[in-house]
């Protein structure tokens, strides 16, 4: 199970929009192994004043056509699991719709599979 929040500057197509989420969730199919069908992913755009970021931090040089990319997940992966994604998404999004590997910022946020209700107000992944 993933949740995907992506926030980005307003003022972008559709298409590039849509290129964004198509190449996550291809990303997240081949390497974190989601089902068919799990694609829960919302965008979420910023006015300039809205959308603030560090423009070199740790020399890696962003600029506003930054994605940061937030992933809550089940905690049942492996670190070479979570650097793969990684490096995948970047690759994907360069990619589709063009976007520069150093303008791909990703947080993941690991949970416990009780934690999660996908509607009905049931727990589904509880045993």
């Amino acid at each position: 199970m993933a949740l995907t929040r992506i926030s980005i500057r307003k003022g972008k197509s559709a298409e590039y929009k849509q290129a964004i989420l198509n190449s996550l969730y291809s990303a997240m199919r081949e390497v974190f192994d989601i089902a068919d069908d799990n694609d829960f992913m919302v965008i979420h755009e910023h006015e300039h004043d809205g959308f603030v970021y560090g423009k070199s931090y740790l020399n890696i040089e962003r600029t506003d056509d930054l994605v940061i990319i937030q992933i809550t997940a089940n905690d049942t992966r492996t670190t070479e699991q979570k650097q793969a994604l990684y490096s995948r998404i970047a690759e994907l999004l360069q990619l589709e719709p063009g976007i520069r590997p150093e303008d791909v910022f990703i947080s993941l946020i690991e949970i416990k599979k009780e934690n999660w209700s996908l509607g009905s107000g049931l727990a589904q992944y509880i045993d």
